[in-house]
């Protein structure tokens, strides 16, 4: 096995080396070696908790879901928009949603040429691929819609027809479940093998039925988020179709649709890194619902400036 000195894991977690050597006496991490004062931490071994950050974290997370759940009745007693004004927003909401989570995933394509692709415009010297990107993106965005207005029943059929309209670019992989092992670079955590994305995928839907009676449901849809990406359970594709399933949920459900901005990505990523290294789900339930009341916000000042 090999070790870091207390300097080494310090910088690695962020942490001053005097705190480390307090963890190492309290024989909070795992693995570690003393030889006289020195202490030889595991290279694998995972950052210690910090209990006080995390309740700390949890009351701020409990203040923020009170405020969704408040802004969303107000809203509920205002007066609507007009068809013309919800259809104006949506038309703007789904050209920036559709550039950052393409953006997050590698297209090159700004903010502007993403619109005019939408309005049907080539760019060029623009590849073929990040065009398709674009149009797969709004087709399952539509698609998106069309559930939450049927109300259809969230299942494992729906995802893979989201991931067949995300993935227009690739005819033989979309809609399938992977066959192949595959790897995150630069995540700590590595998906499952491909025997047990079915599997694994059946487990999360069950879990997360559960979770949706037991807790709020913007922390039960972060959730579903964290585990649905770290299964992987496309060749291609999950990043987008994951984002696209944190909206059919919310918007089932009456909330507003969220963007995760591109801008935000090593926040993002950082999450994921945060949940699959630590067990810690608050990072990304923050995140989420930090999106969900910025958007109920907007929605409220503009409905308030039609009363003035």
């Amino acid at each position: 096995m090999d070790y870091m000195k207390v300097s080494e894991a310090a910088e690695k977690w962020g942490l001053s080396a005097r705190r480390v050597r307090v963890l190492c006496q309290e024989n909070r991490i795992e693995g570690v070696i003393r030889k006289g004062n020195l202490y030889m931490i595991p290279t694998d071994a995972k950052k210690p908790e910090d209990a006080r950050s995390k309740v700390k974290s949890r009351v701020t997370l409990k203040k923020l879901l009170k405020n969704i759940d408040n802004n969303l009745e107000k809203l509920s007693g205002m007066r609507p928009l007009t068809t013309g004004e919800v259809d104006r927003l949506r038309d703007e909401f789904l050209i920036e949603f559709t550039y950052n989570s393409n953006a997050i995933e590698g297209n090159t394509l700004t903010l502007q040429e993403t619109a005019m692709v939408l309005e049907g415009i080539t760019i060029d010297q623009k590849p073929l691929k990040e065009h398709l990107e674009i149009i797969g993106h709004r087709d399952a965005f539509q698609y998106v819609e069309s559930l939450v207005s049927d109300k259809t029943e969230f299942s494992e059929y729906v995802i893979k027809n989201i991931h067949a309209l995300v993935l227009i670019d690739r005819p033989e992989d979309k809609g399938t479940f992977r066959r192949i092992p595959v790897r995150i670079m630069g995540a700590f955590h590595e998906p499952p093998q491909p025997y047990m994305v079915e599997p694994l995928m059946n487990k999360l839907l069950l879990n997360h039925s559960q979770r949706k009676n037991k807790m709020h449901l913007v922390e039960a849809i972060a959730l579903f988020h964290l585990d649905f990406e770290g299964i992987h359970p496309f060749i291609d594709g999950n990043g987008r179709t994951g984002r696209l399933l944190i909206n059919l949920e919310l918007m089932q459900h009456g909330y507003p649709a969220i963007d995760v901005k591109f801008s935000d990505r090593r926040k993002y990523y950082q999450a994921f890194d945060e949940y699959y290294r630590n067990q810690n789900e608050l990072p990304m339930v923050e995140m989420v619902a930090g999106y969900v009341n910025e958007r109920l916000e907007k929605y409220l000042e503009l409905l308030k400036s039609n009363y003035k």
